[in-house]
């Protein structure tokens, strides 16, 4: 094989004249006169390379290429006539003349298209995930997280923070997700799990006085799988020590400014919005609002206070609300048969139904004749227009919010296109503790090192922990949740009292957490920090469907990986050396 001069993207018209050897991979043949045409590829772009019928040696070896051949071709590079200019290709002005040509491997028929455009189904591209990622689609897609990367990494060095690795093997603390569990050969009957994240292991980084740690850190989560979660993903992980959330974001848009505008020339505003918990759930139902898309939440209950509508006027009662928000122009798309659907998706969410209002060449709605004087006041204080719709709902505030809000987001995902741009806020001051139904259990909202706002801990920690707020903060980018963090607890008497309020146990916490907690004892620093989902930041950006199309070997929705068969069974004696056997589940015993 002679080694490349250039790569396939690389020669301009100024290159003419010169001796070239490219490698590469035959994207397509022609043949125009008995002349023939090959488009070479690699992963920088295309050449086109010319076989004359008169070196007949060359050229009966060309006639034997086929698409995904790996070949190594020397020619003359040659300006194109006026006429065979090729706009579209970088190297359009040029083709090379081939002098020899050698094969340096032959390929089979694909079994998914490389050249063309033209998407099979998932499972074939994963199946033959090297294949597909052979298309300059997906190729650019892995090459912008790739710059990506570089300019987080050079923008956070350039703040001394220090690139850190922390263990992969590591403890078992089943706090959130499920742990993946991997058995020791050399200590039968105990476990290592894989890390759901570095948080312990950066918190003793600053107890370790590292002051600024970030990694680009693989993330492990044995959930129950969902369309766009993967059992493996990335983390932008950063953590600082003497720091408030001031830092932490002054930090993150800096970061994302930097590397969003260098890696796809687009810019962010150089401080985002910010929102608190509440002001999101009030607004748009949700902790993870896409503002892009309008159709605020709208408290409407005043209007109704004087309704004789008892459905509405004995929830009002009974400290109710009526809570609605307006679809631009899509009243002509609700026919009777879809809004019934949504009537149906809102009982589903814990809504006792969902009064609609049409405004056509007369307004319409489903509670018209009981209260058309609040429905007419109602349209008015919305400024709806002919063409717009109305969903109202009635309830207690926040579940109200929350089920308009999951409404608003199906609408959204499946009766609206894709709006444009990137719309980016901080959401704030978190509550602290959620109630576990299942388990009758308060439990932490995030996580138990989180810092509570130590004014409502003194106020509400007695008498109702559910109303003190937390330090956390959420980044979100259109309706994802991009990066979650917090300023952390510090103090032992702050964590003590956090453990007590979830029903953990001094002993529990040591078993759990004793080499944090023991840590601890030996003069921690304030600090604070935030993880990033980096598959998420590139999919966005890359206007991916998908966390799948970022990443380059992704598991299927299910977990698994077609193209490997993991997860696959092991054999009886790598079973025997770590004295494990296995139990059939209640499926295979049926």
């Amino acid at each position: 094989m002679e080694k490349r001069t250039h790569n396939c993207g690389e020669l301009r018209k100024e290159d003419a004249g010169k001796e070239v050897v490219l490698n590469g991979w035959v994207d397509r043949i022609r043949d125009l006169g008995g002349i023939k045409f090959i488009l070479l590829r690699d992963r920088y772009g295309f050449t086109q390379v010319v076989f004359d019928p008169e070196l007949d040696d060359l050229y009966k070896k060309a006639l034997t290429l086929s698409p995904e051949y790996v070949v190594s071709v020397k020619g003359k590079v040659v300006k194109r006539p006026p006429d065979a200019i090729n706009p579209k290709m970088s190297t359009g002005e040029i083709e090379v003349h081939a002098t020899s040509l050698d094969i340096l491997s032959e390929s089979e028929t694909p079994p998914i298209y490389i050249n063309i455009d033209d998407e099979a189904s998932e499972e074939l591209r994963l199946k033959f995930r090297y294949l597909d990622l052979r298309r300059p689609k997906m190729q650019k897609k892995l090459i912008l997280r790739h710059k990506i990367v570089q300019k987080i990494r050079e923008y956070l060095n350039n703040l001394d923070f220090l690139e850190i690795e922390t263990p992969v093997l590591t403890k078992s603390t089943p706090e959130g997700a499920r742990d993946f569990l991997v058995p020791s050969r050399i200590k039968p009957g105990k476990f290592y799990a894989l890390p759901q994240s570095p948080q312990l292991f950066k918190q003793l980084l600053m107890v370790a006085g590292m002051d600024r740690y970030y990694q680009i850190a693989k993330c492990y989560r044995d959930e129950d799988f969902r369309a766009d979660r993967q059992p493996e993903f990335t983390q932008v992980d950063l953590e600082m020590s003497f720091v408030d959330e001031e830092d932490i974001f002054n930090v993150v848009e800096g970061m994302l400014n930097k590397s969003i505008k260098e890696s796809v020339g687009v810019e962010l505003p150089l401080e985002f919005d910010r929102m608190t918990y509440a002001e999101a759930i009030e607004t748009y139902g949700s902790d993870r609002p896409d503002r892009r898309y309008g159709m605020e939440l709208h408290d409407v209950t005043e209007i109704f206070f004087s309704t004789d509508f008892r459905v509405i006027s004995s929830a009002i009662e009974a400290n109710g609300v009526v809570k609605a928000f307006k679809v631009k122009g899509l009243a002509n798309r609700f026919s009777r048969k879809v809004i019934d659907q949504y009537v149906e998706f809102a009982r589903s969410l814990g809504l006792g139904g969902l009064i609609w209002i049409k405004i056509e060449d007369e307004i319409k709605s489903s509670i018209l004749k009981f209260c058309a004087d609040e429905i007419r006041t109602t349209v008015n204080s919305l400024s709806a227009e002919k063409g717009d719709l109305i969903l109202m709902a009635v309830g207690d505030r926040v579940s109200t919010s929350k089920a308009l809000g999951k409404i608003r987001e199906k609408i959204i995902s499946t009766e609206l296109p894709e709006a444009q741009g990137l719309d980016i806020l901080w959401v704030t001051e978190f509550p602290m503790f959620s109630f576990n139904e299942e388990e009758n259990r308060i439990e932490a909202e995030h996580h138990p090192f989180t810092m509570p706002d130590l004014e409502d801990m003194a106020l509400y920690k007695n008498s109702d922990p559910l109303k003190i707020k937390s330090r956390a903060y959420d980044l979100v980018i259109n309706g994802f949740e991009i990066g979650s963090g917090s300023v952390r607890i510090h103090r032992r008497d702050i964590q003590n009292d956090v453990f007590r309020l979830i029903g953990l146990s001094q002993e529990e916490a040591d078993k759990k957490f004793g080499f944090l907690l023991e840590a601890f004892k030996y003069g921690p620093p304030p600090h604070a920090g935030i993880a990033l989902g980096l598959d998420r930041i590139v999919a966005i950006l890359a206007g991916a469907n998908s966390i799948r199309d970022v990443i380059a070997f992704p598991k299927t929705a299910s977990g698994s990986d077609i193209m490997t068969g993991a997860p696959s069974e092991v054999s009886q004696s790598q079973l025997r050396e770590l004295k494990l056997s296995l139990v059939k589940g209640e499926e295979e015993e049926k």
